[in-house]
């Protein structure tokens, strides 16, 4: 059989049932950017536009025999991973990115789901430390989730460098969350910020956002696209679809991918 010319990404995600964040955000993004999804659920969730209200977690050899058999039949170019819950899908995570450290990880940490719900226990983040962030090709956090997986003491500035640090080879910080005129991401790589992007800061909220970066990122990595076009590339899409977002709820908009 020949190889697809059509790059495959692995996303380990949440299954958002709003269809506006979690695996169905990362179908949406890769496939607008000509690939392909293997999708792999980590947790079914109960959630609205408004916030997430109970999760629970798919038991991790599941996903850790699911993972198993796609990497064995499908070549795998790009693995991007979302909502992860507990700790041991965090574990079973890593077997997978022990055993395949050639296919580059795109890892967006969600700690809290957009309304603020906590989606994290301190045993998740610390397996996160330890376990995902030193696999990670490029890892795209928030300010907030920047602070959280390292300290609230420190600036975003050295949030992003401690993150690099730590095994993120580049690390997108995303400044949504910054008190800033324009929005302003940062991509540091090497404890230094290489690049920056800056864009009108939109009115709304939005539901979705962070996956539809993350998958979109992991789609261009899978191109083989380098890391600052394909940051600009992914911002320049996200962006998009949060100005033709449409408020199909009564919470925040779904993104329009």
């Amino acid at each position: 059989m020949k190889d697809s010319s059509t790059p495959v990404v692995l996303c380990f995600s949440g299954l958002d049932p709003t269809g506006g964040a979690g695996i169905q955000a990362d179908i949406e993004a890769i496939n607008r950017h000509d690939c392909h999804t293997a999708p792999i659920i980590t947790a079914n969730t109960v959630q609205d536009t408004h916030n997430v209200s109970y999760f629970e977690a798919i038991a991790p050899g599941i996903i850790l025999q699911q993972a198993e058999a796609i990497l064995k039949d499908m070549k795998v170019s790009a693995i991007k991973i979302g909502m992860l819950g507990t700790s041991e899908t965090a574990e079973a995570v890593h077997i997978i990115l022990k055993k395949h450290q050639n296919i580059p990880v795109i890892f967006d940490p969600v700690l809290s789901a957009g309304g603020g719900s906590s989606l994290s226990k301190k045993d998740l983040i610390e397996a996160i430390k330890n376990l995902i962030i030193p696999h990670t090709f490029i890892l795209t956090p928030n300010i907030p989730e920047a602070h959280h997986l390292t300290s609230t003491k420190l600036t975003s500035e050295n949030a992003a460098q401690k993150l690099n640090d730590m095994g993120a080879e580049y690390t997108l910080l995303t400044g949504t969350h910054s008190k800033s005129e324009n929005v302003i991401h940062e991509l540091y790589n090497e404890l230094k910020c290489i690049e920056t992007f800056k864009y009108q800061r939109l009115p709304n909220e939005y539901h979705g956002s962070g996956c539809t970066l993350a998958s979109s990122l992991a789609a261009l990595v899978a191109k083989q696209t380098p890391p600052v076009d394909a940051c600009q590339k992914a911002l320049d899409f996200t962006y998009s679809s949060l100005q033709n977002a449409q408020p199909l709820g009564q919470g925040q908009l779904i993104p329009k991918r």
